[in-house]
């Protein structure tokens, strides 16, 4: 099997993991289930982070899906968080 190939196949693996956390933590948010959303998020930002350092994803492509995921996020944080912050 060629190099190009082995990489191109594991490439596609990593890339289908993230999308797959990015539609968890979406779909979590929209679930109104914060707690299971930030785990999600918290997998999904690890496995960025190693494909953006691998050059699988550009690192500005991984920094600017971690901020909107966690813009996302905010919109359902607990009012216990908030109040506690305050």
């Amino acid at each position: 099997m060629r190099q190009n190939t082995k990489l191109r196949l594991a490439n596609r693996v990593n890339k289908a993991s993230i999308r797959t956390f990015e539609k968890k933590v979406r779909t979590f948010v929209e679930e109104k289930k914060f707690n299971e959303a930030v785990q999600a998020y918290q997998k999904f930002t690890s496995l960025i982070d190693r494909a953006a350092k691998k050059n699988i994803v550009h690192n500005n492509n991984a920094g600017r899906k971690k901020s909107r995921l966690n813009n996302l996020l905010k919109t359902i944080e607990p009012k216990t968080a908030q109040a506690a912050s305050e």
